[in-house]
């Protein structure tokens, strides 16, 4: 039996606000959230948390659905009131990123420095984002493609060095929580490898991610210092490949990985 739908109060946020609207002219236009996303280029999960005020969106996604539920460019207007040009929590250079990882069936990604955005837990992000509420949410709603029913979710492969386990994002009680979770999170879609300490491996030159669609198309993205960058060439893709399968030679078992999770919880982060 279905869910019914998140209740919204559109005067608690401008989230709420647009999401209800948003849900309200689709239910006008006699429209499911399956049949909406047949006739614009957001994928149903992405509908979804929209109208349950869990995520910003960009003025494109206003449009679209304008044009499809014949509002007369009302959910563009109220966009533009609520939100003048910020288009959504996250920076110009990764905001069409989580729209791939939506699409992809395989996301392949390696994290040098802190536990990666699509398993973090709130407190985590909060301590990263410095209590950002907008961006905290973001991050939050991109998890979303791990616990979707329709389509299955996208088979993650995350690997991670051990010097993660160690630093200090938010305190002791955090990083337990964090810790714990990683340590139980594997399953037949998603796979948590750790490389042992001392291991020698050519990943210190910042977090990446490959994606491979459905097609077969294959897209990454980088870290740098100070913004990422999505590549889709083949020469990079192949680099990236290659520099991901020689980390991944150098880690852990997914259960040996989690005993080490847990090991490190007991011996550095419990008192």
């Amino acid at each position: 039996m279905p869910q019914p739908p998140k209740l919204l109060t559109p005067s608690n946020s401008p989230l709420d606000l647009f999401g209800s609207e948003v849900r309200r002219y689709r239910v006008l236009a006699n429209y499911s959230i399956k049949q909406l996303a047949a006739k614009i280029p957001y994928s149903p999960s992405f509908i979804g948390v929209v109208e349950r005020a869990e995520s910003h969106c960009e003025r494109a996604f206003a449009e679209h659905c304008d044009a499809v539920l014949d509002t007369k460019q009302a959910l563009s207007h109220l966009h533009d009131g609520l939100f003048g040009n910020k288009k959504d929590a996250f920076p110009e250079w990764f905001r069409k990123w989580p729209t791939v990882e939506e699409e992809a069936g395989t996301l392949k990604v390696y994290s040098p420095i802190v536990v990666h955005g699509l398993l973090q837990m709130e407190a985590y992000a909060s301590a990263l984002l410095f209590g950002d509420s907008q961006a905290i949410d973001a991050r939050m709603a991109r998890q979303a493609i791990l616990t979707r029913a329709d389509p299955v979710p996208p088979r993650l492969i995350y690997v991670l060095p051990e010097t993660v386990l160690w630093y200090d994002v938010g305190g002791r009680d955090v990083m337990r929580s964090q810790l714990d979770c990683l340590a139980g999170a594997s399953n037949d879609r998603l796979s948590i490898q750790v490389v042992p300490n001392g291991a020698r491996h050519p990943g210190n030159q910042g977090e990446f991610m490959i994606a491979t669609l459905p097609g077969g198309e294959e897209i990454a993205f980088a870290d740098s210092a100070g913004r990422g960058i999505m590549m889709d060439t083949r020469e990079d893709i192949y680099r990236l490949k290659e520099r991901f399968d020689a980390i991944a030679t150098q880690a852990l078992p997914t259960s040996l990985s989690a005993d080490l999770i847990a090991h490190t919880i007991e011996e550095k982060w419990t008192t």
